[in-house]
């Protein structure tokens, strides 16, 4: 199995809701660990940026606002098939279609408030890893797990 790196953040209403550290357990008990981890206020900038991608969708303005309203957690996750396992782990975009079990299903409020980010791909998890931890910033924070 492939090694992989995956961006993960934890939304605004996720920090509001204290369940922080209930997130970070599922992705260290599902085989991901943080490699690194910051909690930030992203910027309008840094949202529009983030989000170019949805720039012509309807809901664009609307999701910059939300990812401004409060706090982030932004995580690099690690592990085997790190971005696959992420996904199965937070569940599905929609949590009322998401499976009993993961954080979209048990903590998320609807489609728009729901908890967690995660990239979707390799090609996307490498930039979306570089939009907001430079390599050598994420290699500083590396750590080996005791087992």
């Amino acid at each position: 199995m492939a090694i992989e790196r995956t961006l993960s953040i934890i939304k605004p209403d996720g920090v509001e809701k204290g369940v922080i550290g209930r997130v970070i357990s599922r992705f260290e008990t599902a085989g991901l660990k943080p490699v690194a981890i910051r909690l930030e206020r992203l910027s309008q900038a840094q949202a529009e940026g983030f989000y170019a991608v949805h720039r012509a969708r309807p809901f664009f303005g609307d999701l910059v606002k939300f990812m401004t309203g409060g706090p982030v957690v932004l995580m690099v996750l690690e592990g085997e098939n790190a971005i696959a396992r992420n996904r199965e782990v937070m569940g599905a975009t929609d949590p009322k279609k998401a499976a009993e079990g993961t954080i979209r299903k048990d903590f998320a409020t609807d489609i728009e408030k729901n908890t967690v980010h995660g990239s979707d791909s390799p090609e996307n998890a490498r930039t979306e890893i570089a939009y907001f931890f430079p390599e050598v910033q994420v290699h500083a924070y590396e750590w080996k797990a005791k087992r």
